[in-house]
């Protein structure tokens, strides 16, 4: 039986535009052997910028995901989501941040791991959104 999926932005897809639109920024969709599957995007809307990640979790174990936001020229946005075991699509995502410097060099990045919590475990998956200069 096919499983129902989720929509998900299209790989690499980029569109900046001013007003109040959203352009997204998002890299590719990747799964890991242990069944994780990912897409980072970096947002952006009028002065506003943010990341979030698309995922799957089929590992059938709670994970957890550390998700960035890197602002151009240094300095970073974090956050940390936990990720129930099961097959459900989800998202994770930053805090908006006023805008500083050219939307197109931010970027996004997200690693799965298994939920320090349970196990502490190695890594799983880690994405990212690329940069417009990628």
């Amino acid at each position: 039986m096919p499983r129902n999926r989720a929509p998900r932005p299209p790989a690499r897809r980029t569109c900046w535009a001013s007003g109040s639109a959203t352009a997204a920024r998002c890299g590719p969709s990747l799964t890991s052997p242990d069944g994780v599957e990912a897409q980072t995007c970096v947002f952006t809307q009028g002065a506003e910028t943010w990341a979030r990640a698309y995922y799957r979790n089929t590992t059938d174990r709670a994970l957890s995901t550390s998700l960035s936001l890197l602002k151009p020229g240094g300095g970073a946005v974090r956050i940390t989501c936990a990720i129930g075991a099961g097959d459900e699509p989800g998202t994770c995502e930053t805090p908006r941040q006023r805008t500083d410097g050219e939307p197109g060099a931010y970027e996004a990045m997200a690693e799965f791991a298994r939920d320090a919590a349970a196990d502490d475990g190695p890594l799983l998956l880690r994405v990212g959104s690329g940069s417009a200069r990628s």
